[in-house]
């Protein structure tokens, strides 16, 4: 229908088109934007969104989900083993279909990873009055729940109009594939717009090309920060996860080698420089080693590379103990740039390394320095061995042995996913990443929930990739509904189950800030109202697993773990394998502070203690800039 170069289409069917045609480009290379999208399909979507994806469903791939917000944890996944360079978009029903996603949208934005979400929202002319399964405001007949997505994403909008949709899909593929703004993009779509019909110019479905800038350094910021370096004597890398997306891993070990400056990693930093690099002082912050935390306690210059400073970081602002340490910020966001009272180089991290190692040509640290952040990367290096060295004897298995030997299985494109609990202080510490898109633990939001469905997004990205994804049974209780996704699209996830009774982090952090671990573990409930340790909850995962169709093993010691991860390796298909490990130990080799506050006014004594040491520690922050 239509002519003079306008085709007719529902607004549903215009975004569908639009979306199969957009491309991305970096360093020359060109690439599909959407790899598909996401739907659970009821009141709102089903005959908008959802019809036209009907139609297009040989051109454009759509996945089933099962709860919302774990269909835009699937994308945030996609998107992260993408490197971004790849996005899925995700449609979901009115009001608590949309709803659900809140949380996974922060999830996207936090990490930078782009996201396309479609929320259905009410009906836009207004006439059927009040709407089943959508919130009225007294205040505006113009708010719905959708606004809540405004806290969580970097463009919002509603498509009140049929000709409001071009502006739109121009400005969010703007963000989605600009690093500096990316992060989750929504739409939200009344249910009558999605069905309304309009004359769309034909020009907005001609493929389209998005480039993905590099953005250069100013010139100035470029030499004060050479400046800086120069004037330094023990200078630190932090390579965080603006390292990875920029593919700038051989460009930050060029700069390390030319210059002598070690560097540490943050938890979406690890994998930004070879494991067995010389320079590499290992993982730091709260959760990492002390090695690089003590170069970091000294340094008199930080030079942060994509990084935004979590409080995990820079260990509640207490990290940086010299008086005198001033710091360098790369980053392609001037916000994050500026942090710390920086010299900001707001520029992508690859180029900017090349231009700063030209910069400082022929400058190195001191060979006392040099050798003394070597001896750190053997140290934590054979630190890490001896963690993770099987126990002898009859015992249950430790969580850092677990991680030892199913890394052992890893080749190195393969992938280790988590995103909660205690296991992202030990994979931070102990795994030994082959690549840098092979880990991912997502510490930025650290969402429980996130681990089986962001692993089954990054297997659509690259099936070539074994992904290893590691959960609690705390998560997994929170959320396992995609392992029928997995079974579903034949999407092969190796899952590893670790039990330690409930949420363990949780209970050592509880223990450490004086509340005794109270209400963390799973208990039976006695008739005096209180947890009863002599009867803890069990639950039987193996079968839950099996519930669900997937091929599941138990292992109770090494040997066992071994054969198991042997037979989930040649599977074709998810696999599951159920660990029950020793009570979490939190070990000190962190040497780190993380700010959690105590109360002022306790009448326990452990919480009385706790603060006193709380006080003590916190004295020692530096003032955050």
């Amino acid at each position: 229908m239509a002519s003079n170069g306008k085709i007719t289409l529902t607004v549903g069917q215009a975004i569908v088109r639009f979306l199969e045609v957009q491309k991305v480009e970096r360093d020359g290379k060109v690439s599909t934007f959407f790899g598909g999208a996401l739907g659970i399909f009821g009141h709102g979507n089903v005959a908008g969104i959802g019809q036209a994806l009907l139609e297009e469903v040989d051109r454009f791939r759509i996945i089933q989900g099962k709860n919302e917000q774990g269909m835009a944890h699937i994308a945030v996944g996609y998107a992260r083993q993408m490197n971004r360079l790849g996005a899925m978009a995700v449609t979901t029903s009115i009001g608590p279909g949309a709803a659900n996603m809140v949380t996974a949208a922060g999830t996207a934005t936090v990490n930078r990873l782009p996201v396309l979400l479609l929320p259905s929202d009410y009906f836009s002319t207004r006439r059927t009055g009040s709407v089943l399964q959508q919130i009225e405001n007294e205040q505006s007949n113009d708010i719905s729940a959708n606004d809540s997505f405004k806290a969580v994403s970097r463009y919002w909008d509603r498509i009140d109009r049929p000709e409001q949709l071009t502006a739109a899909l121009m400005r969010a593929m703007e963000t989605l594939t600009n690093p500096a703004t990316t992060g989750a993009v929504t739409l939200c779509l009344p249910q009558d717009v999605q069905a309304e019909a309009y004359d769309f110019d034909e020009d907005l479905f001609r493929e389209r090309v998005w480039r993905v800038p590099r953005t250069r350094a100013d010139v100035d910021a470029l030499r004060e920060a050479a400046a800086a370096i120069r004037a330094s004597k023990r200078p630190l890398i932090i390579a965080g996860g603006g390292v990875v997306y920029s593919e700038a891993t051989e460009e930050l070990e060029a700069f390390a080698e030319a210059t002598g400056i070690p560097v540490g990693t943050t938890q979406a930093g690890k994998g930004s420089i070879a494991y067995e690099h010389p320079l590499n002082s290992g993982p730091m912050g709260a959760l990492g080693l002390s090695f690089a935390n003590k170069l970091a306690h000294t340094a008199d210059l930080i030079i942060g590379v994509g990084t935004r400073y979590t409080d995990f970081t820079s260990a509640s602002n207490t990290m940086f103990q010299n008086p005198d340490v001033k710091f360098v910020n790369i980053n392609v966001q001037s916000f994050d740039a500026h942090k710390e009272s920086a010299v900001p180089v707001v520029a992508d991290a690859r180029e900017t390394l090349r231009e700063l190692r030209a910069e400082l040509d022929g400058w190195t640290v001191s060979d006392g320095y040099l050798a003394e952040a070597k001896e750190m990367a053997v140290e934590q290096r054979e630190a890490v061995d001896e963690l993770i060295k099987p126990i002898p004897g009859e015992h249950e298995l430790g969580q850092k042995e677990v991680i030892g030997i199913v890394n052992s299985f890893a080749r190195p494109q393969d992938v280790a996913v988590n995103a909660a609990g205690s296991m992202p202080s030990d994979l931070q510490k102990l795994w030994k990443v082959g690549s840098p898109l092979g880990y991912s633990v997502e510490y930025g939001y650290s969402c429980m929930g996130y681990e089986i469905p962001a692993a089954l997004g990054m297997r659509i990205a690259d099936p070539d990739r074994e992904i290893f994804t590691f959960i609690g049974d705390a998560s997994f209780i929170m959320y396992h509904q995609d392992v029928l996704t997995a079974v579903q699209e034949h999407e092969k996830i190796i899952l590893l189950v670790v039990d330690n009774g409930g949420y363990g982090s949780i209970h050592s952090l509880s223990v450490k800030v004086g509340s005794q671990g109270f209400e963390t573990k799973y208990y039976h409930r006695g008739a005096d109202g209180r947890q009863d340790p002599s009867r803890p909850l069990k639950v039987d995962f193996k079968k839950i697993l099996e519930g669900y169709g997937v091929t599941t093993y138990s292992a109770t010691t090494a040997d066992e773990l071994r054969d198991a991860m042997t037979k989930a390796m040649a599977a074709d298909e998810i696999t599951a394998i159920y660990v029950e490990t020793d009570p979490v130990v939190r070990d000190d080799t962190s040497g780190a502070f993380w700010e959690v506050a105590t109360p002022q006014v306790a009448h326990i004594e452990s919480s009385i203690k706790a603060h006193e040491e709380y006080e003590r520690i916190r004295a020692t922050q530096r003032e955050y800039l």
